[in-house]
């Protein structure tokens, strides 16, 4: 993910003897404030930091001791609200996560959003693999619960939904998983799976879909219908557009070769140029860095509930945190869109 803009230095610490104005946005002086800024997740129940932070680097480009140190940024500041899939490194970020999680005794403060289906030692969500999925990832955590099990059927498409609804029902019975999510699904099963849930089945309540102002397709229209009718909390994965959106590449010579570095080449065209021009100059007005304009048009999105942004520093947990708070004007969010058409 991420961006510049905000440097390494250490922030001081602040002060807590007066509440801050409701109105105010997030400040960068210190940790804390942002515990004061929380929404409902849809109808799971949890009230939840509006920016979700991603374990998607953990274990793959960062390693555990950065890792914490991401996570240590995102709780100083307030978060209280992490994803991760058991497919990321091969469950190795829900290890990191869950050493954070028992070393700093946070995980009764913490939402934890898990997607499952993609592990290669137990794909898919049928009844069995779903159960072993969540067995190995409470494991990993080292917890007793997931608080909201993403069911992911772009990766995991086995099993039909009525059977992986009914495994998920006796997992939320059973107490350990809280709140039903999906990922990866269509708008007819979306459909369906609210159909079924008349039947007593559990619903989904979380939908997490890829979203961002360059890649707009694959949520609007049916499933973007179907997710407000059903009052779904809309978690949209890859706001950043693997990294491009945070602007610091701007080259084909800039773009390394890597995974990573091929995603965001991807977008270096006319079109993604136009995009980080209309962010660059945003980002002048309000005196915030690309990232954190790309979050703010996301949030500025009545149907999304908490974007999900992955790091790679501390310092771009802070870029994207200075999103919750920003209010674009209509002429700014009309200039983003525009851009990106």
């Amino acid at each position: 993910m991420s961006g510049s803009g905000v440097g390494e230095t250490a922030t001081p610490r602040l002060r807590r003897d007066r509440a801050p104005h409701p109105s105010a946005p997030v400040t960068l002086q210190g940790p804390g404030l942002g515990s004061h800024v929380r929404v409902p997740l849809g109808e799971t129940g949890f009230s939840v930091f509006p920016l979700f932070l991603g374990g998607g680097e953990f274990g793959w480009n960062v390693d555990a001791r950065e890792s914490h140190e991401i996570l240590d940024a995102y709780a100083e500041l307030g978060g209280n609200a992490l994803h991760t899939a058991d497919s990321y490194a091969a469950g190795r970020s829900e290890f990191i996560i869950g050493e954070w999680l028992r070393t700093r005794r946070m995980r009764d403060d913490v939402v934890l959003n898990v997607r499952v289906g993609g592990h290669p030692d137990h794909p898919g969500l049928d009844s069995v693999n779903l159960v072993r999925a969540v067995e190995a990832s409470l494991t990993r955590f080292g917890t007793d619960r997931i608080d909201v099990l993403s069911l992911d059927a772009a990766r995991g498409g086995r099993g039909l939904l009525e059977d992986t609804l009914a495994t998920s029902e006796w997992l939320v019975e059973s107490g350990k998983v809280r709140a039903i999510g999906a990922h990866g699904y269509t708008a007819a099963q979306l459909v369906e799976a609210r159909i079924l849930s008349s039947a007593g089945y559990p619903r989904i309540t979380v939908l997490d879909v890829p979203y961002n102002v360059l890649h707009r397709t694959e949520f609007d229209g049916d499933v973007r219908l179907i997710a407000s009718a059903q009052n779904m909390a809309v978690t949209p994965s890859h706001p950043l557009a693997h990294g491009f959106l945070a602007g610091e590449t701007r080259t084909r010579g800039q773009s390394p070769k890597s995974v990573r570095g091929t995603q965001v080449a991807a977008n270096l065209n006319r079109r993604g140029s136009r995009v980080l021009r209309a962010l660059d100059a945003v980002g002048m007005e309000l005196g915030l860095p690309d990232a954190a304009v790309a979050v703010a048009w996301l949030l500025a999105q009545k149907i999304v509930t908490a974007p999900i942004v992955n790091a790679f520093a501390p310092r771009h947990v802070v870029e994207c945190m200075r999103a919750v708070g920003v209010r674009l004007s209509r002429a700014q969010l009309s200039d983003i869109a525009r851009a990106a058409e």
